[in-house]
């Protein structure tokens, strides 16, 4: 088994992503900031936020977190567009009522949409952009590959659906819930499954030597857990993510990329 680590890549990107940030105080004695606002109380929210505080700390970015009730969420996004110290702004999904998803994200101003959810966007979303590092930090040539997108969720399968094929990549989405996945994953030299359903990927639906990454999450029982039943880890011939520690350290790692992006462009306005 080859497992495809993100944490030591993302650590070597958080040390080049620190010296960027020194390197920006010192020269333009400006620091980035990113606000992130939710509407909902949930634990695996909170995780997410906690885990981008840290980051930024750890690095040199300001990082504030926002609960606002989803109907004053249009006053403060306003307010935070208008803000020149907010280098950056997420919205923490889900909302307390998702189907006005579309209509939050699109209030971020383009230039400081860092998750790269609305329609003009400007900055590639974060998960996505973790997979295809971790893919060519790997050497993984998706080139003459077939390659099997579990989910199309707008966070992380419709925005790499996108890029495989502007980029001439055969992929094959599988969006709606099929009792026939295996007829699609038997084929797959790459798996990637985003669908925040545990084990839905099991051992008997990939063929040997595929590589399968992991980029769902979803709470069970308490716990964090991916798309991959466990017995795909018994499989010695995959080239694979890890339970912990493989797209997601670079989903942080990516986001961040954005938001020092996102102030430089800033400075150079």
């Amino acid at each position: 088994m080859k497992i495809l680590n993100g944490r030591d890549l993302a650590a070597y990107i958080k040390e080049r992503q620190a010296r960027e940030v020194r390197s920006l105080f010192q020269a333009k004695h400006i620091r980035p900031a990113l606000a992130i606002v939710q509407s909902k109380e949930d634990k695996a929210i909170s995780i997410y936020i906690n885990l981008k505080k840290y980051y930024g700390n750890d690095i040199g970015v300001d990082v504030d977190s926002y609960f606002i009730d989803q109907v004053q969420l249009t006053d403060k996004i306003k307010q935070l567009n208008s803000d020149k110290k907010v280098s950056g702004i997420i919205v923490q999904l889900p909302l307390a009522k998702p189907e006005q998803t579309d209509e939050i994200v699109n209030l971020i101003d383009p230039t400081k949409d860092v998750d790269g959810l609305g329609v003009k966007a400007i900055f590639e979303p974060a998960t996505p952009m973790a997979i295809m590092w971790l893919l060519a930090a790997y050497n993984v040539d998706l080139t003459g590959k077939t390659v099997v997108l579990i989910g199309r969720g707008k966070l992380v399968g419709a925005p790499l659906e996108k890029i495989f094929k502007k980029s001439g990549v055969n992929v094959t989405v599988i969006d709606k819930p099929t009792n026939d996945l295996s007829r699609y994953t038997l084929s797959a030299d790459v798996i990637i499954t985003a669908t925040g359903n545990p084990a839905i990927l099991r051992s008997d639906m990939i063929k040997p030597n595929a590589v399968v990454v992991d980029a769902g999450v979803a709470s069970e029982s308490g716990k964090l857990v991916g798309d991959l039943a466990d017995d795909v880890y018994d499989r010695q011939d995959l080239t694979i993510t890890p339970t912990k520690g493989g797209v997601g350290p670079l989903t942080v790692c990516a986001l961040f990329e954005n938001v020092i992006r996102a102030t430089r462009q800033s400075i150079e306005k």
